[in-house]
């Protein structure tokens, strides 16, 4: 009796010892780990990772990157990520305490703002601050795909030849995006080439392809802030003296406002939804970067140049 005790016991002892190393095995094998702030950057660092990494996303189809907010866990998964990817340039403003502990706590991260040629609000907006719109430009997003890859060849665990691959391949897909832009633009009359919208977000855009920024409802560079009626009468007179055919709404923000300013115009002018902070679902016309881009690009020029 005592020798299958024994027997027994010894065994339970190696099937033990098979399983923590098993579970040692598995905890050193585990894929990197990356966490991105807004799901427009979240698509971007999908594609350059591959199968290299877990990417998760914490801004949610359709939010706002002004003012989406996280979950505790959500919090955590960030101080224990291998690298964290922001946009940065204040875009995150629900989110920076979360960021800021993170950067103390030593997570690698890239803040895509720090990467490229940063454009200012005009003076009279925001006072001059940086805007951080900077995707609406696919030339500037080649510094940030570049930005990313760097960083996630110097993550563990990840094989840095499939990396550089992807993100050659998404350079490629910027650079015909680029090209289908300058295309659909080329073809809106010069005295038409004017943007209004529920904020300021296309500064970049205009800056790349010669637009004029007539004015956005909401003053400054965050969709928190609020217009009074001083600020939509001025903004009424000078889209009456551009003429612009259309004014345009953004998909994560109600358009009550752009409506109201439309009327105030007293002319005839189209209202237009566009995809401009935020991817949707799958199926929902923007469920990745390059697809709400040409999307856009399809609906600016329509408007434009009617």
């Amino acid at each position: 009796m005592r020798r299958l005790v024994r027997t027994a016991t010894a065994g339970a002892v190696l099937l033990a010892l098979v399983l923590t190393g098993c579970a040692a095995s598995d905890a050193g094998s585990a894929e990197p780990q990356v966490v991105v702030t807004t799901n427009i950057l979240g698509d971007v660092t999908r594609q350059i990772a591959g199968v290299e990494a877990h990417v998760t996303t914490l801004m949610k189809p359709s939010a706002d990157p002004h003012s989406f907010e996280i979950s505790a866990q959500e919090a955590a998964l960030m101080d224990s990520a291998d690298l964290l990817v922001s946009n940065g340039l204040g875009l995150e403003e629900g989110l920076q305490q979360h960021l800021d502990r993170a950067a103390d706590a030593g997570v690698a991260a890239v803040v895509a703002g720090e990467h490229l040629d940063v454009l200012a609000y005009t003076s009279d907006d925001a006072d001059g601050a940086d805007d951080p719109h900077f995707w609406t430009d696919p030339a500037r997003m080649r510094d940030v795909v570049d930005a990313i890859e760097d960083a996630l060849t110097q993550v563990d665990g990840i094989d840095a030849d499939a990396v550089a691959a992807n993100a050659a391949a998404y350079r490629a897909d910027l650079d015909a995006l680029d090209s289908e832009m300058e295309q659909a633009f080329a073809a809106i009359p010069a005295d038409r080439r004017a943007l209004v919208t529920n904020h300021h977000v296309f500064g970049y855009l205009a800056d790349r392809f010669d637009f004029r920024l007539i004015g956005a409802v909401v003053p400054g560079g965050t969709t928190l802030a609020a217009p009074s009626a001083a600020d939509l009468r001025e903004l009424a007179s000078a889209i009456e003296s551009a003429g612009v055919p259309a004014i345009f709404a953004e998909s994560s923000q109600p358009d009550r406002l752009v409506q109201v300013l439309a009327s105030e115009v007293g002319i005839d002018v189209d209202v237009i939804e566009l995809f401009t902070e935020s991817l949707t679902e799958p199926g929902g016309g923007a469920d990745t970067y390059l697809t709400m881009m040409r999307e856009n690009t399809q609906r600016i020029a329509r408007g434009l140049g009617r």
